[in-house]
């Protein structure tokens, strides 16, 4: 693998991006997970199913804010549990150098489920 200028990170090739599975998803049910200052534990609607994030946002925003919402996810990751919660998908976010945090959102509306290339 080469190195890409700029980046800290080596290049992949573009088959191993082929290889992840990222999907646009509908946040269905969001809460705060019990005695965790950054964890929210999230439902999330694919289309044909459903699965469960945990994800470090509590410190930036409140899980009634992200309901009925859509955002990108990874969905081939693989699980795992943090505060005993399983989580079986990773949803984007972008953080810049004075800890403002945005989420990833489609630009305009889409079905959940919808694969992003």
């Amino acid at each position: 693998m080469s190195e890409t200028k700029g980046s800290d990170k080596p290049e992949i090739p573009f088959k191993e991006f082929q290889k992840l599975d990222l999907r646009i998803g509908k946040v269905v049910e969001a809460e705060k997970v019990e005695n965790s200052r950054n964890l929210i534990k999230l439902q999330i609607d694919f289309g044909n199913e459903q699965r469960q994030a945990v994800a470090g946002l509590a410190q930036h925003c409140e899980p009634e804010q992200l309901v009925g919402k859509k955002y990108m996810f990874i969905c081939n990751l693989e699980h795992k549990k943090m505060m005993g919660i399983e989580s079986q998908c990773m949803i984007f976010a972008a953080e810049d150098s004075k800890g403002n945090l945005a989420l990833i959102i489609p630009e305009k509306d889409i079905e959940a489920g919808s694969k992003i290339y």
